[in-house]
């Protein structure tokens, strides 16, 4: 990858997503039970998963489109 930094939408997409993630899987694991009634259910854990394989999905097309201005960039 030819990028020096990531794009600042990477970043605002994926750290939330990884946390999300995160947050999920401890759900799932039930580390969730004592903190609210809510997140003792297992589709409180399930939405956090999916939500954050959707933001880090997202967190890719920035990356994406700065990698093809760089390439774009070079070519011209």
């Amino acid at each position: 990858m030819a990028l020096k930094r990531l794009p600042a939408g990477a970043w605002l997409l994926g750290i939330p997503g990884l946390a999300c993630l995160i947050a999920g899987l401890l759900l799932l694991a039930g580390f969730g039970e004592g903190l609210h009634p809510l997140l003792q259910e297992s589709g409180a854990g399930l939405v956090l998963v999916v939500s954050g394989v959707a933001l880090v999905g997202s967190a890719a097309f920035p990356l994406v489109l700065a990698e093809l201005a760089a390439k774009d960039g070079q070519d011209g």
